[in-house]
């Protein structure tokens, strides 16, 4: 029986274990946490996220735990329109968000019998050459398979072992997150109440409506950013300053701060991977290593597209690994995994760092060039649903 081990139990972990295992893998799955668990917060999908998805679990009932994403526009901080909302095209899945509880939920249902999860895991040492299998360590256990999928972060000890040279680096960001539930909501008119983004000098804030039913309560996802360091102080002194930070902005920003407490604040320092690890794949043995997620190609979120990618990932180590035997076939696959992946998402990276810049503009004349590019900037790099991209297909 072919064997894979899966270090990381998070979004691209659980997607990438269940898939094997519907492939027939027997499948460990390896969390450093005591449990597996979800951010209380949400996550937007992109046709490219979802087309992989549906790739990954075409059973998995995705439409029932995702709402649409409308399209709210861009403003700027006192409500002038930057681009005005517009309908999205009708080809193709629409983007849509889900709360990342209902999302954890149906990937874990998916995990099956073939999947042995040990939590509590934390690797500490990776095996690999051309005579052995792959495998990791946590000092006490060692865990040999045939294929080891390093899906473990930002800060991958797998990566480390075998790609030193990229590196995690702050992006000049601050983040926060918050789902506020759908009883604390505020009565929001019409035009506000589609959510949408606005952009200012060095901040940025989007809100989402969540659909009725998302963890069971509904809601409104927000994300704040601004430019600069992670804040040190305690949830509720970074709310204050966020509603200061704020305080001034077009409604129902302000609104929406106020409805949150300190306890739906999930702060992020913004990272990402400077340079690119230099493979996604590594031969050893019968298979080899392959990199997913952000411990591939971790990156500031301003497309949205980071757990896009991941299930990307995911979807095409499936295909590629779905007929091939330990031996030659899974060590050419693991080198294809490779050469699929590495320009693609290569190309993603790069839009996004440009979309930094337009975030970090600054100064008078810098937010008046950008404004002004902004209508062309938006559907080539902000993931709309007809945007190159978004435009991504699951390979046959």
């Amino acid at each position: 029986m072919r064997t894979a081990v899966v270090v990381g139990a998070g979004m691209a972990g659980l997607a990438a274990a269940g898939a094997l295992a519907r492939d027939g893998w027997q499948v460990t799955l390896l969390e450093s946490g005591e449990r597996i668990a979800a951010s209380p917060t949400a996550l937007v999908l992109w046709p490219n996220g979802r087309r992989a998805l549906d790739a990954l679990d075409p059973d998995g009932g995705w439409s029932a735990i995702v709402s649409p994403l409308p399209d709210g526009g861009v403003r700027r901080p006192d409500g002038q329109w930057l681009v005005a909302p517009r309908a999205r095209p009708g080809a193709g899945p629409a983007p849509a968000v889900v709360h990342l509880v209902d999302l954890y939920d149906a990937l874990v249902a998916g995990l099956g019998d073939r999947v042995d999860i040990r939590t509590g895991v934390a690797v500490t040492g990776v095996r690999t050459g051309r005579a052995q299998r792959p495998s990791v360590t946590d000092g006490r256990t060692r865990y040999e398979a045939d294929l080891l999928v390093a899906a473990d972060g930002i800060d991958s000890p797998v990566r480390r072992a075998l790609a030193p040279d990229a590196t995690a680096v702050g992006s000049g960001f601050a983040a926060w997150q918050a789902v506020i539930p759908g009883y604390r909501v505020p009565d929001l008119p019409p035009d506000q109440a589609t959510g949408g983004e606005t952009l200012g000098a060095g901040y940025r804030f989007v809100s989402i409506p969540l659909g009725g039913r998302a963890a069971g309560r509904g809601g409104v996802y927000w994300v704040a950013t601004a430019a600069g360091a992670p804040r040190p102080e305690p949830p509720a002194t970074q709310l204050a300053l966020l509603r200061r930070w704020f305080a001034n902005w077009h409604a129902p920003v302000g609104a929406l701060l106020a409805a949150t407490l300190p306890e739906d604040l999930v702060p992020q320092e913004v990272r990402e991977l400077r340079p690119l690890p230099r493979a996604y794949g590594f031969r050893s043995g019968p298979g080899g290593v392959v990199l997913l997620g952000d411990a591939a190609h971790a990156m500031p979120h301003h497309l949205g597209q980071g757990a896009c990618l991941a299930f990307e990932d995911a979807a095409t180590l499936r295909a590629l690994v779905a007929d091939a035997e330990p031996g030659p076939a899974l060590g050419a696959a693991v080198e294809e995994y490779d050469r699929a992946r590495r320009p693609r998402t290569a190309s993603v990276v790069r839009q996004t760092r440009r979309m930094s810049a337009v975030v970090q503009a600054r100064g008078r004349l810098a937010l008046r060039a950008r404004n002004a590019a902004l209508g062309s900037l938006r559907p080539r790099i902000l993931g709309h649903a007809h945007g190159q991209t978004a435009d991504w297909h699951p390979p046959d």
